[in-house]
């Protein structure tokens, strides 16, 4: 799996969760709950995730809807 996305912003994952959703790409959010340790707030960014078959179709999708600079650089 490959490093898509890097934020701390969980209204962006959200987003791009749902237009990864939309296109039947696959993905995986790490430390999403790493809020726990801590203490919720929000110091740990999440990393988003696609197979390497996936991270070009996914890059294109994300970078088409605007979301193009945030992602991890390749």
């Amino acid at each position: 799996m490959r490093e898509l996305l890097r934020t701390n912003d969980v209204v962006l994952i959200s987003a791009v969760e749902a237009l990864l959703d939309s296109a039947g790409i696959g993905h995986f959010v790490l430390d999403q709950h790493m809020s726990v340790l801590e203490g919720s707030i929000g110091l740990l960014p999440r990393r988003l995730l696609v197979e390497e078959d996936d991270l070009a179709p996914a890059r294109r999708l994300l970078d088409a809807a605007g979301f193009g600079p945030v992602l991890v650089a390749e």
